[in-house]
């Protein structure tokens, strides 16, 4: 899907590195028959004591990140493929529990009708702050017609957010919290000259309200920055990129490139006054090195060479798991949002290695290990140099992958400020 629908951060986590874990689990615990021995059909409530027979996968939920603090749930999962074996069906629904939030749930149901088109619906909230409405739809998505497009629209009530203040070296001590209620229509059309060039118009129209902090132990953000970070900002954002993209895979790519070129213009409203305007380059590029080895790097650098009224969450960040096109970049050793200013460069190089494969639950589920360096930095002065004072993570993750469309992972990684763990769908690029 789109960049920022990309990023399912929901507890379907551990999808994959869940569904491999137990079944082989479970697979050891099976006891081979005699040959030429049938085993006798499991009837009545006593099939339920086999979890193989059951209709659903029981995954543990495991969610940890910087800034959220621990999550644990069940996750029941109900998988339906297709003749391939591939996924096209995907229905979770969980039971969470928060230190931060309490109690939640969540109801999932994610649709791969085609490699072409996918769309996903996801729901839930938790007894505190936390509230959830996502829905998406792509189409086109394998280039072979002329036009390509996305929709996303989203209701979020989140009380995890950070900010540090303005800079490249603020420091922990600057760490407050605020909650964030977004409100977020976007629709992206592609016109596609070819498999591999495309011009893409994105246009968003967000609306986030900046509410005081909930957090035990930290600080609200307007008691270190000002009241005036308080409020509501509406942005509609004009965006046009550049895009060539020659990857063998769009979800989970082994060889090829993909390369943005994108300028943008966002006011308060439709006809408002200007906001900022932006423009920036997004690299990925994907080398085979073996036939179970792909070396991955991505890079992104993103100005704003006018700044009139932006507030501090439309500026560029570094920090988190995962890219955003035109918005935060990863910096795996630190929490989402760790470092704000106007402008930002981030590199990211990972060496993806297959380690096995394992048939479960009428799928193919291959786990990975993936050792990553991280760099990065934001700045204010366009004419400073985007890589004089980089951060530095290294770090390794851990994915799941059932072809051709999930991707599960866990990415550990330890910057200057200790370590970080992250967890979530799809390649953090």
């Amino acid at each position: 899907m789109g960049e920022r629908a990309r990023v399912r951060r929901a507890p379907l986590l551990l999808l994959l590195v869940g569904t491999a874990a137990t079944g082989a689990a479970l697979a050891q615990q099976t006891v081979p028959q005699p040959e030429g021995v049938e085993a006798a059909p499991e009837v009545g409530w006593t099939q339920y004591l086999n979890p193989l027979k059951w209709p659903f996968i029981p995954i543990p939920v495991i969610i940890t990140d910087p800034n959220s603090g621990t999550t644990i749930g069940l996750l029941p999962t109900w998988l339906r493929t297709d003749e391939q074996g591939h996924i096209d069906q995907i229905i979770a629904p969980d039971v969470q529990h928060n230190p931060y939030f309490g109690w939640g749930a969540h109801a999932r149901f994610l649709a791969y009708p085609s490699q072409n088109t996918d769309w996903s619906v996801v729901v839930g909230a938790f007894e505190k702050v936390q509230r959830k409405v996502d829905l998406e739809y792509e189409a086109g998505r394998l280039r072979e017609e002329r036009w390509y497009f996305n929709t996303i629209l989203l209701y979020q009530r989140d009380g995890t957010p950070r900010f540090y203040g303005i800079g490249n070296s603020t420091p922990e001590s600057g760490q407050t919290d605020y909650t964030s209620e977004q409100q977020l229509a976007e629709v992206d059309i592609g016109l596609n000259f070819t498999k591999a060039w495309q011009l893409l118009y994105t246009l968003r129209s967000q609306q986030i309200d900046v509410l005081p902090g909930t957090l035990p132990g930290i600080p609200s953000i307007e008691k270190l920055y000002g009241e005036e970070v308080l409020g509501t900002n509406h942005e509609v954002l004009n965006q046009l990129s550049l895009v060539y993209d020659t990857r063998d895979d769009l979800t989970m790519p082994t060889s090829g490139m993909r390369l943005i070129a994108y300028g943008g213009v966002a006011k308060d409203g439709a006809f408002g006054a200007l906001r900022y305007n932006e423009v920036g380059v997004d690299g990925r590029v994907f080398w085979p090195v073996r036939p179970t080895t792909v070396i991955a790097a991505h890079v992104a650098l993103r100005y704003l060479p006018t700044l009139e009224r932006a507030a501090f969450w439309e500026l560029s960040t570094i920090g988190g798991g995962h890219s955003v096109l035109g918005g935060e970049q990863p910096l795996r050793g630190f929490g989402e949002g760790r470092f704000t200013d106007r402008n930002s460069f981030s590199m990211t190089v990972e060496a993806r290695q297959r380690l096995l494969g394992l048939d479960l639950f009428k799928t193919h589920v291959d786990l990975e290990a993936a050792p990553f360096v991280d760099v990065g930095e934001v700045f204010e002065r366009m004419s400073a140099s985007p890589v004089s004072q980089l951060h530095k993570v290294i770090g390794v993750g851990v994915r799941g992958v059932a072809r051709p469309f999930v991707v599960a992972y866990v990415d550990v990684g330890y910057g200057s400020e200790g370590a970080a763990v992250f967890t979530g769908l799809n390649y953090p690029f």
